[in-house]
């Protein structure tokens, strides 16, 4: 894919009469990788929904595009690919059904086969294993092996390292750097600069409040 753009647009979110954040002006560019930073409870997530389309703003514009050609918000939900501490991995599935399940909606990257994709989680001993047997680290190396893994162009992650230890951290960064070109990534984090040291832009909620 030769460009990706996500852009808003005096975006705002408010609940009830609170605004969360208030005009947003944005532009995410593809290989210009973006961390959203802010304190606990900022609304950093809730930003991140929004950006995803599963969210609706409550003032301004989102849109979207690829290859030079605006994709519709109803019609983007196959460009995203995500991890975040909300979503629930299919915990009943081993992990080998998880990643055949998830290959049923979207594609892994080129020449990637479930097989290699066990290897580089690290979790070949636990592939038929269930998933609710697995402890929060490998939970969390599998949603940020889906996320980076899938062929997407755009990549939210939210607070990635969570329930990593150091060794997964490094695991993380290298995954980031092995498949960061050619896309959009978006890290919400709360000041874990592990995070977002691959980041070339950041975008701070505190200043839209």
């Amino acid at each position: 894919m030769s460009s990706a753009q996500i852009s808003l647009q005096n975006v705002g979110k408010r609940y009830n009469h609170e605004w969360i954040f208030r005009g947003i002006s944005h532009t995410f560019k593809q290989n210009e990788h973006t961390v959203i930073r802010g304190a606990n409870g900022s609304g950093k997530s809730t930003l991140l929904q929004v950006i995803l389309g599963s969210t609706i703003a409550s003032e301004g514009e989102l849109s979207y595009s690829t290859n030079g050609k605006e994709v519709k918000v109803e019609e983007s939900l196959g460009l995203f690919s995500l991890a975040t501490p909300y979503l629930e991995l299919v915990e009943e599935f081993t992990l080998i059904e998880m990643l055949e399940f998830h290959q049923k909606m979207k594609s892994f990257k080129a020449g990637l086969t479930i097989d290699s994709i066990i290897e580089t989680l690290y979790l070949t001993d636990s592939k038929n294993k269930a998933i609710k047997y697995y402890s929060s680290g490998m939970k969390q190396r599998v949603k940020l092996g889906l996320a980076l893994l899938s062929d997407t162009a755009f990549v939210l992650l939210d607070e990635p390292t969570s329930n990593l230890d150091a060794a997964a951290i490094d695991w993380y960064k290298n995954l980031v750097e092995e498949n960061k070109d050619g896309r959009i990534i978006i890290v919400c984090s709360n000041d874990q600069k592990d995070e977002f040291s691959f980041c070339s832009e950041e975008l701070n909620v505190k200043d839209y409040k």
